[in-house]
């Protein structure tokens, strides 16, 4: 058995693997007494079957087992002797001379092995990277204020529709009826929603809802009926107004205030405005913290230089997924993919260089915060601690979920670690210069 390298460059090798027949022949022996063993073949017992039979049935698949079982065995010695920090997994090479499957043969075998760069930068006050404070304007606290004022309001009794109001009709046509259907203007389509403005409770109107109402899941709800019954509908229906529903946002008043805050946390028009203040600045500063995320990720994997192996990279991906993707496919979508394997390296060593790590706990309490803000999302907000754990245990039995939190989880720790490693080069911007950057 030998085994020899080629290194072609920083990142690659060919390694060449020659077998003899001499290498192989022990575990040949072996494994064709494994499956006379376990051979049930008529007109003999179980694991009696002469050894010529066994070779006939089972010959060519011992040999293969038993050649790449040491193929394997000698690329992982090779790959931990010569610590190389393999990137995927060895390929066979494209001059990989054909092979002639027989017992007795030796065999020649090529493999292109890629690694990743060694990565070594240090990481501290000399690194400056911009950091973002967005100023609270009079625009931004009256919009805020607006908004929260919208959060607590009430649909009200209106008298003629405007774009932001709702009505409440009866529909009907000769095939299908609906009574009570809310239907809110904003989500009529566009080039109808001049016919619902101006309605008044008794009004008429007739609509073609597949024009009024372009998505299918809401169509069908609105219609009570199943989406796959939308087809044999005739869409063209009378509206009869039955109401018509405006949305009043809350009075500013101390009911409003403990509402929002909770009894007697806010007395005064002076406090209501500091928490309006309070919550601005703290979605500034997550917009803040996301930036520098952002320009920290650049700063880095321009400084780290990272370079890769990115031919076999793409040789790999359509290896490992074959059948699922082109290369057509995989060279649409290379440059995502290489930009994400870059920062995972450059993250890795980071975190490596700060101490930093990823515990079960962190992955728990990531998954917990991601099923809080789906309940959230939906328009429950406080659910029970003992509910969210339940729904966050289904999220971390699916692996792909946990892969996600893990590396969020690590980003999170990686950019917190910067924060206060590097130097912050405060700039205080306006919220329009903050969104006009790069």
């Amino acid at each position: 058995m030998n085994v020899t390298k080629n290194q072609i460059d920083a990142l690659n090798y060919q390694v060449t693997v020659e077998i003899a027949a001499a290498d192989y022949a022990p575990a040949l022996h072996k494994r064709l007494n494994e499956y006379r063993r376990r051979a049930d073949i008529k007109g003999f017992r179980k694991g009696m079957a002469p050894m010529s039979l066994i070779q006939r049935f089972y010959g060519d698949q011992s040999l293969y087992e038993a050649v790449n079982g040491l193929i394997s065995d000698q690329l992982d010695s090779f790959i931990r002797e010569e610590k190389i920090r393999v990137v995927g997994e060895p390929l066979p090479s494209e001059d990989q001379p054909q092979l002639e499957w027989k017992a007795g043969n030796d065999f020649t075998f090529k493999f292109d092995i890629a690694q990743t760069p060694e990565l070594s930068f240090e990481v501290g006050k000399g690194d400056k990277i911009p950091y973002y404070e967005i100023n609270v304007t009079e625009a931004a606290k009256k919009e805020m204020k607006k908004n929260m004022l919208q959060q607590y309001g009430s649909l009200q009794e209106g008298t003629k529709t405007k774009e932001e109001d709702y009505i409440i009709a009866d529909i009907s046509n000769e095939g299908h009826s609906a009574e009570g259907v809310y239907v809110s203007i904003r989500q009529v389509a566009e080039a109808v929603r001049p016919a619902f403005i101006g309605l008044k409770a008794g009004a008429k109107l007739t609509v073609n809802v597949n024009e009024a109402f372009e998505n299918e899941t809401d169509r069908a709800s609105m219609l009570k009926v199943d989406k796959a019954r939308l087809a044999e509908l005739d869409p063209v229906f009378q509206f009869n107004v039955v109401n018509v529903k405006t949305f009043v946002a809350a009075e500013e008043n101390q009911e409003t205030w403990d509402k929002m805050f909770g009894e007697g946390t806010v007395t005064t028009p002076e406090q209501f405005e500091e928490k309006i203040v309070e919550r601005i600045k703290a979605s500034h500063d997550q917009e803040a913290r996301y930036r520098f995320s952002e320009d920290a990720r650049r700063y880095f994997l321009e400084k780290a230089g990272v370079e890769l192996p990115e031919p076999f990279l793409k040789r790999w991906l359509i290896h490992a997924n074959e059948g699922k993707f082109t290369a057509e496919q995989v060279e649409a979508e290379f440059d995502g993919f290489i930009k994400d394997f870059k920062w995972q390296l450059v993250r890795g060593y980071l975190m490596q260089k700060l101490s930093l790590k990823v515990s079960k706990e962190d992955i728990q309490q990531a998954a917990e915060d991601f099923v809080a803000y789906q309940y959230a999302m939906y328009g429950m907000p406080n659910m029970p601690q003992d509910l969210i754990k339940s729904a966050a245990k289904n999220v971390l039995d699916d692996e792909n979920q946990v892969r996600r939190l893990e590396e969020q989880c690590e980003d999170n720790k990686t950019f917190a670690a910067l924060r206060e490693t590097v130097t912050l080069q405060t700039k205080k911007i306006s919220e329009e210069k903050f969104r006009e950057l790069k």
